[in-house]
């Protein structure tokens, strides 16, 4: 054997072998794997905590009790997504859930033989809010965070108009089917909650209307030189977040079989949180549907271990605002490390 013929031998077998496996165990890749999915490492260890804490929590009835209390906050989770992906905002879904709800407490009581009556209305309302808030800001140029907390107080008013400043009772109890009926062995608000994620994260992973949310978000100015109809995405975004609240309204209504002009207050904070916990950025252009998914999911986990717990309320809303503020600057610091 020649010097030169021993020179191209290699000198590290394991070298060659390692970058072959790629996914082997060692320290660089682990590190790179908690960094690309903290939010999952997050999430894991809040179930280990409570699972730790308590026997209950772990259960299957416990996880369904999970999944339950979810489903409405998805469905406008999931509207909040494509709105923030944009570049804005929806403060008014939570308003829109109590005008939703309330609409449809008063159809079914004049007709309660046309149950289905009750969840067209409901959704017409939220698809009218939501239109509202796509003109305002699509054509008119109103700033989202003005229009949508115009509507916001405009609704809650409209919803408290419609009951006559008092909840809308003595509701049919076949009003109740829409949420508490099972479809599979799971819940139809569960059922939907699971079509609507993934339907949507396929929306905007594989069809041009996905792509062009994103555009918008990222640079409006440049999607609208390369042919994007900037106002007709901004208009659809509103409209969507507006039918999912609507949808969502009728849910919760039929949830309790009543029609509390107070139903949704504050929902609008949990969906943004759960956008925002799940990866998105407020400015737009950055965010998924399957990360929303994570951060409602997480919220939720959070809210019913301490339920579970016992932890009075009031340091439920500390624990549960000093999470979120962790959670997003973990994202934050993984994402500057993964850039």
């Amino acid at each position: 054997m020649t010097t030169q013929e021993s020179a191209q031998e290699p000198t590290n077998p394991g070298g060659a072998a390692a970058r072959l496996l790629p996914w082997r165990l060692s320290g660089p890749w682990i590190r790179d794997q908690l960094i690309r999915h903290s939010m999952v490492v997050v999430m894991l260890l809040i179930i280990a905590y409570f699972s730790y804490r308590s026997a209950r929590f772990g259960t299957l009835d416990n996880l369904q009790t999970i999944a339950i209390a979810a489903a409405p906050f998805a469905l406008i989770a999931l509207g909040q997504t494509l709105v923030i992906l944009t570049g804005g905002i929806d403060l008014s879904v939570g308003s829109v859930i109590a005008l939703s709800a309330m609409t449809a407490a008063y159809t079914v009581k004049d007709h309660p033989e046309r149950l289905w009556l009750s969840l067209v209305v409901a959704m017409l309302v939220g698809l009218a809010a939501g239109a509202v808030n796509g003109f305002l800001v699509s054509k008119v140029n109103v700033p989202p965070f003005i229009a949508t907390l115009g509507m916001l107080t405009t609704a809650s008013g409209l919803a408290y108009v419609v009951g006559q400043g008092a909840p809308i009772n003595g509701l049919p109890q076949n009003f109740g089917e829409i949420a508490n009926n099972q479809i599979f062995g799971l819940q139809i608000p569960v059922v939907v909650m699971i079509v609507g994620i993934v339907a949507l994260a396929l929306i905007m992973k594989r069809t041009s209307y996905g792509m062009r949310v994103y555009a918008v978000g990222g640079n409006p100015v440049a999607a609208q030189i390369a042919g994007v109809k900037t106002t007709r995405i901004l208009f659809s975004v509103y409209a969507l977040s507006g039918l999912l609240a609507g949808l969502s309204g009728v849910m919760l209504a039929s949830r309790v079989i009543s029609g509390p002009p107070n139903l949704g207050e504050g929902y609008e904070l949990d969906a943004i949180a759960a956008v925002v916990i799940g990866g998105a950025s407020l400015l737009g252009g950055r965010g998924s549907i399957l990360g929303t998914a994570l951060g409602l999911f997480l919220i939720q986990t959070l809210n019913n271990g301490l339920d579970i717990l016992v932890v009075p309320a009031y340091w439920q809303s500390v624990i549960k605002g000093a999470l979120i503020v962790a959670a997003v600057t973990v994202d934050v610091w993984s994402a500057k490390r993964r850039g």
